[in-house]
């Protein structure tokens, strides 16, 4: 078992910045690829970013490319979100994920409760 915990989530003008964190405990962090999904209200749950366990791979969905970067610190079993030049479509309940491979993290992964982002125009 993984248990993740989101962090740094609130209320922010369009154009600023927040850094969302997910902490996690339980079985070897470094072990798992890690991920952002985000859920607007009454849309479903979409794949905003990833990272490899070793930082070496890092994917962004196009809607986030550019404004948006991933980090993760292992000896601190922390993986970052850093969101910049947000929009108000940036709304969303942001949750953390971790899974075995970068490229099925959308694949039943372990999940954090999530945390809300809300972006005012």
């Amino acid at each position: 078992q993984v248990q993740l915990v989101e962090s740094g989530g609130g209320l922010v003008q369009a154009g600023g910045s927040l850094r969302l964190s997910c902490a996690a405990s339980g079985r070897t962090f470094n072990n798992y690829a890690m991920g952002w999904f985000r859920q607007a209200p009454g849309k479903e749950r979409l794949f905003v970013a990833a990272i490899s366990w070793d930082s070496g791979r890092t994917e962004f969905a196009d809607a986030v490319k550019g404004r948006f970067t991933i980090s993760r610190d292992n000896a601190k079993n922390t993986m970052y979100l850093q969101m910049n030049s947000l929009k108000p479509e940036d709304t969303a309940v942001y949750y953390c994920a971790a899974g075995p491979h970068i490229s099925t993290l959308n694949i039943n992964p372990y999940w954090g409760q999530g945390t809300q982002v809300t972006v005012s125009s």
